[in-house]
């Protein structure tokens, strides 16, 4: 075929394909460039956060970081004087706090922290609230400095609350514990994997106490023996039971006497213990009942005997 005919055959076509590929280059190209602008415009923007986060001057900071910064600082102040202090007062402190449930190392400060602060609110509230309600000024005074002070004592009696549920939770589980001690004592495992098991097992029913069971384990496999674990382990729930407890272990293991018969007698005088606050409770009831009878009951009683009396009484009609 001659060359002119195939040129002019397919002239028209190659002059759009190459016009074709020389558009999608082009795009190509600038779409790339535009990519890379992008990324450098974002790359940009989230380093200037940085900065201006982190190593910004003071001036330009928000009042969000400034706020921030002089919490930390007072919380930084309050474990620096409290949670480190050994005196008798601190220390009795974070017992409590242990028994509460409450195991961050700093609560002691967040304590007296919460005291200050809940003294600082409820003063407060009463030196802007009482001269509405129209008290006089030696009232006025007295009522804002009760109002500080029962601010100063509600994290204490919170607290207190708080010891109370978890000891009531440590009581009620404490003869189960035994019993399942017993049970793997029987079984023939050791006395380290005797609390771990148990621990697990109590998880769902006394979360409270399978806590400190676990705790105690953590302390055996850091290197503490037997009976300094368990002593922590009643001074952390609080029961003179877990105390004994720790004495019975720690005499079987001097005496070379049975643990499990030691765990099977006192395991009994749990359960008889729980048995007996039980029936303290049920025999206590009637004198519970007495008041409510009395304010709630009677009363009604009275007016619904006495009170056609009192009609024909006032009527005449007999």
């Amino acid at each position: 075929m001659d060359p002119s005919s195939t040129f002019a055959l397919f002239g028209s076509s190659a002059t759009a394909m190459v016009s074709a590929l020389v558009f999608l280059s082009t795009g190509t190209l600038a779409f790339a460039i535009m990519l890379g602008v992008r990324s450098r415009e974002a790359v940009r923007r989230r380093a200037a956060r940085v900065n201006i986060d982190d190593d910004a001057p003071a001036g330009r900071r928000s009042l969000r970081y400034s706020s921030a910064r002089a919490a930390q600082k007072l919380v930084d102040y309050a474990n620096k004087h409290y949670s480190s202090s050994d005196s008798n007062d601190a220390k009795m402190l974070r017992q409590r706090l242990l028994q509460a449930g409450i195991y961050n190392p700093h609560a002691a400060a967040y304590f007296f922290l919460a005291r200050g602060g809940v003294a600082f609110v409820l003063g407060l509230t009463a030196f802007l609230v009482l001269p509405m309600l129209g008290f006089v000024k030696v009232s006025y005074w007295l009522f804002v400095m009760s109002a500080g002070v029962l601010g100063y004592l509600a994290p204490s009696f919170y607290l207190d609350h708080l010891i109370k549920k978890k000891r009531l939770e440590h009581q009620a589980g404490f003869p189960d514990f035994m019993d399942l001690l017993v049970v793997c004592a029987d079984a023939g495992l050791s006395m380290e994997a005797s609390l771990d098991r148990v621990g697990r097992e109590l998880a769902l029913s006394y979360p409270s106490l399978a806590a400190n069971i676990h705790m105690a384990n953590l302390e055996i496999r850091a290197g503490r023996t037997m009976t300094e674990a368990l002593e922590h382990l009643g001074d952390r729930l609080g029961l003179d039971e877990a105390r004994s407890f720790a004495t019975l272990i720690q005499q079987s293991d001097e005496l070379g006497s049975s643990i499990g018969d030691a765990l099977r007698v006192y395991s009994e005088d749990m359960r008889h213990k729980r048995l007996s606050r039980a029936e303290e409770k049920a025999y206590s009831l009637p004198a519970k009942l007495a008041v409510p009878m009395m304010v709630c009951i009677f009363p009604v009683l009275f007016v619904v005997i006495l009170c056609p009396v009192i009609v024909r009484l006032a009527t005449g009609n007999w």
